[in-house]
């Protein structure tokens, strides 16, 4: 069979689950990319320059990492992990239908923050959740949790986009030109798949009349998409029985429990079940600092968790910042693109990252994720390459941009799932990877913003290829301490059973002992 009838059958018991994961995933991509589109009807709102409205973006992606750090320690149990969403998905519906009521900067900065801890939170958790439930199997259903991320970035612009101010406005007395315009944009934003395209000169601020703005009503949409994502968290508690006062007469779904007995069986009879409190589950960063055991454990452990972070840091970076200078690239010599006819190369690149994760989805049956982790990078490096190569060519460009975002598609999901199956899930790899993967975003927009900024357009390539070339080296470094791990958990199986034989061992010789001292006799 393509699909195996176990992963079916785990897959029907958690059906509630998974979905209710995916929906929080497609509201989460939503929320990242709706924000690209709408800064300039913000900063007219607000009444702020370019220079501070800039600050607002940048609180909402450093919150998102806080709250990707810490989402962790609300895994301890199902309810803590479904009250975490359903208030993070709460809180996030709230936050846009109060955006349009932020006339002020600083209080535009707040709600943006707080939106970002929420998603943050999300993110965090819903992988950690899908992990511990499909384990060993997880592959499959992370691509088509991160296909959810990418769907929803490509859905969400395109609701903003009615909205939109034609004419823009003036701050003060002062307007602010293309050129300023241009280079906010491409040191500022994120992840927003049309964001360039929506961003022409005949949309920029003039000195006529300003028109009113009617953003607010995309917010306000936002806000009503996003609602029935918490009411479906909220319903699946319900169906736990988690919540005190409204107890469901239906039997449980799948619990941690039956879970960890039904894994057991599939991995033998003899497998002794996991303590995830003692050996550190998937836990937040700083608790898993903290652990008591972290002594006992090998350096390869360690490595493990600090090399698969620095792969997503490297390779998330290089999709935070091909999605933010593609068009800067573009419109410069020596491919000089039309500025209409660039703006499409980000809706392209998000279009392909979306349509890899969902091909990945039928590939993670056939292969391994270490197997499909090598032809990704392998890919991301030769497509890089030769865009360097073909640097004057305008249509290998749009070729080379739809394999680049095909080929990272599933790194990220690949990776987690490489990585927790390493370490037999009893790490914090979940937790270290979405905080690298986050980080490497941001660090990496600043970077590359900055060198093209100095260097020229050319440097753009030339950056991607130094970043993917250094992802792969990582990788490499994981491959061989995946082998020392191998080894380590080999020698000490060897031991543990050693150990158990000896008493065994003892209690057979004393009988023998006794009966020879009995016969003699």
């Amino acid at each position: 069979m393509f699909i195996e009838e176990r992963i079916t059958t785990l897959f029907k018991r958690n059906f509630h689950h998974t979905c209710t994961y995916w929906s929080v995933f497609f509201s989460f991509g939503l929320c990242i990319a709706f924000l690209g589109p709408t800064i300039l009807d913000l900063r007219c709102q607000t009444q702020s320059t370019l220079s501070q409205i800039t600050w607002v973006f940048f609180s909402q992606q450093f919150c998102l990492l806080i709250g990707s750090s810490i989402g962790g320690v609300f895994k301890k149990t199902l309810f803590s992990a479904l009250a975490a969403l359903f208030l993070s998905s709460l809180l996030i519906s709230i936050i846009f239908a109060i955006i349009p009521l932020c006339h002020n900067v600083l209080l535009l900065a707040i709600a943006m923050a707080v939106s970002g801890l929420a998603m943050g939170i999300i993110d965090t958790i819903a992988n950690i959740q899908l992990v511990a439930i499909y384990q060993k199997d997880s592959a499959v259903f992370l691509q088509a949790l991160h296909f959810f991320i990418g769907f929803g970035a490509l859905v969400s612009p395109l609701i903003a986009d009615p909205f939109l101010s034609e004419t823009g406005c003036r701050v003060g007395n002062v307007t602010e030109n293309v050129t300023e315009i241009m280079h906010h944009f491409r040191n500022t934003l994120r992840n927003s798949p049309i964001v360039m395209h929506n961003v022409s000169v005949d949309h920029l601020p003039l000195a006529e009349e300003p028109e009113e703005s009617i953003v607010s009503y995309a917010f306000w949409i936002m806000a009503m998409i996003n609602l029935p994502v918490p009411m479906a968290v909220l319903f699946l508690m319900y169906q736990e029985q988690l919540i005190p006062f409204c107890r469901s007469t239906t039997p449980h779904l799948l619990d941690k429990d039956e879970l960890a007995m039904e894994n057991q069986g599939a991995e033998g009879p003899d497998t002794e079940p996991k303590d995830q409190e003692e050996g550190g589950g998937h836990g937040d960063i700083f608790s898993c600092c903290q652990n008591n055991n972290l002594r006992e454990l090998p350096v390869s452990f360690f490595g493990i968790h600090i090399v698969g972070g620095m792969v997503l840091f490297m390779t998330d970076g290089i999709v935070g910042a091909y999605a933010g200078f593609v068009y800067t690239y573009a419109v410069s010599p020596p491919i000089s693109l039309p500025n209409k006819t660039a703006g499409y190369l980000v809706s392209i690149f998000w279009a392909a990252i979306t349509a890899g994760r969902l091909v990945s989805i039928p590939l993670t049956f056939r292969f391994q994720p270490v197997r499909l982790l090598m032809i990704n990078l392998a890919g991301v490096i030769v497509t890089v390459l030769l865009l360097l190569v073909l640097d004057t060519s305008s249509i290998f460009l749009f070729v080379g941009t739809t394999l680049l975002g095909l080929f990272l598609s599933s790194i990220f999901p690949c990776m987690l799932a490489y990585t927790e199956d390493i370490l037999d899930y009893q790490g914090c790899a979940t937790s270290v990877l979405v905080t690298s993967a986050g980080m490497g975003e941001m660090v990496m927009q600043v970077l590359v913003g900055s060198i093209i900024q100095s260097e020229g357009s050319y440097s753009f390539l030339l950056c991607g290829m130094i970043i993917g070339c250094m992802g792969s080296v990582f990788f490499l470094g994981l491959l061989f301490l995946h082998r020392m791990h191998r080894k380590y958990l080999t020698g000490t199986s060897v031991k543990s059973a050693m150990v158990e034989e000896l008493p065994a061992a003892a209690a057979a010789a004393a009988v023998d002992s006794k009966t020879e001292q009995k016969e003699s006799s």
